[in-house]
């Protein structure tokens, strides 16, 4: 009987089953777990023949097993497979160790769990806030005094909120470097902000200093982030609000009232002066420029007496006589010429007349003649158109050579 026969020893030469000591067989441990895979489906009792006399670890069993055990792999390696989306960096590690970076796009992994893949989004605005709360898991809105209050540089309280915008540059560093990137992030703030704060005084923190406030906050957070290498660019710090605590804001806002009443005042004043100090230049210039006016005229005025004094003396000196006539008789019609009343004198008679012509001017007769008058009824009517003004010789003056003047100078 052959070794290979039904019943026989199965003693082949290649086995060497015939030393009991030995390993155990490779083809016993597959048909060992063809049997188990046989009876998880349903292949036979794993112990008797079967009705036609084949043994349970026949072909079709062992098919089965290897179809199986294919199927198991091929899903295995297929969950290898991801897709990285748009604004996402995929983070490969090996075993728990950094391998690579991976872009958008499809690609695949060993699968778990010898590689695991995270995928970081790097495009996203994420937002802490320090100092209040809008909403989220804890359900608290308004301030936080534990994190809002905080003591200024002349020893007052301020209540600061911020809230602080970031994205992650570095998906590497975002997920190995900080255990909570998050929770890191809003530590670091409120130390700068408590910084910042504590070296500011409590009028420029709520007044002029708000934007300088928040650049040197932002720059002591990118530098601490950036020293932890946390892979985190912060993109904003908003200064949500700065007051004085609660407790005081009644006696804050009567002192901040009165500053801008100060500043009020001070703008109006200052208007008042941007008014009236051009208008009193302007006027000083004019003050000026008619001053520099009269005293040229002054001057000229005097210039031309001197020439015409000086002129007058030579022809004085040519004719004195008649010079000095000439000149009282000149003088004589400037001053008579100012007045509204004449006095006339009859030739060969003793009585001087008068003539009121300022009472005839206001009288206005509109028919009558200068005859009705009962002052000058006696004189013609050529003496009462042509009066002759007479003055007594002072001078040496002949009464003839001087004429009356009416009072428009004729």
């Amino acid at each position: 009987m052959s070794w290979n026969e039904p019943g026989g020893d199965k003693k082949d030469p290649w086995s060497g089953r015939g030393d009991q000591n030995g390993p155990p067989d490779l083809d016993e441990a597959i048909r060992s777990i063809q049997e188990k895979l046989g009876k998880i489906f349903g292949g036979g009792n794993g112990g008797g023949n079967s009705s036609s006399g084949q043994s349970p670890t026949g072909t079709p069993m062992k098919n089965l097993g290897v179809i199986a055990a294919g199927a198991v792999v091929a899903l295995w390696g297929l969950s290898g497979f991801y897709i990285v989306d748009e604004g996402n960096h995929g983070v490969e590690t090996r075993f728990g160790k950094y391998t690579a970076i991976t872009q958008s796009g499809l690609h695949w992994h060993i699968p778990a769990p010898i590689e695991q893949v995270a995928i970081v989004n790097v495009k996203q605005q994420r937002f802490i806030e320090v100092g209040y709360r809008s909403g989220g898991s804890e359900q608290i809105t308004g301030s936080v005094p534990k994190e809002a209050l905080m003591l200024t540089k002349d020893e007052n309280y301020v209540d600061v909120r911020l809230a602080v915008q970031y994205q992650v540059k570095d998906a590497k560093q975002f997920i190995f470097n900080v255990v909570n990137p998050a929770a890191t992030l809003k530590q670091v703030t409120e130390s700068a902000q408590r910084g910042v704060i504590g070296g500011s005084t409590m009028d420029f923190v709520l007044t002029e200093g708000r934007s300088e406030i928040v650049t040197q906050i932002k720059k002591e957070i990118q530098d601490v982030m950036d020293s932890y290498q946390s892979g985190i660019q912060v993109t904003s710090v908003n200064l949500q609000d700065a007051q004085p605590p609660e407790q005081v804001q009644n006696a804050f806002a009567d002192a901040i009232k009165a500053r801008e009443d100060e500043q009020r005042l001070i703008n109006e004043a200052e208007a008042y002066s941007n008014d009236v100090v051009p208008r009193a230049r302007g006027a000083a210039a004019r003050k000026m420029q008619e001053a520099e006016g009269y005293k040229e005229q002054v001057i000229a005025q005097a210039e031309g007496e001197t020439s015409r004094f000086s002129k007058l003396f030579a022809e004085y000196s040519k004719a004195p006589d008649i010079t000095r006539k000439r000149l009282y008789i000149e003088s004589m019609e400037a001053v008579l010429s100012e007045t509204s009343k004449i006095m006339v004198d009859v030739k060969n008679g003793n009585n001087m007349m008068y003539l009121p012509l300022d009472k005839l001017i206001e009288q206005k007769p509109s028919n009558q003649t200068l005859s009705s008058a009962s002052p000058v009824s006696t004189t013609d009517q050529t003496q009462q158109h042509q009066p002759q003004a007479v003055i007594a010789e002072e001078h040496n003056v002949d009464r003839s050579s001087i004429r009356g003047r009416d009072t428009r100078g004729r």
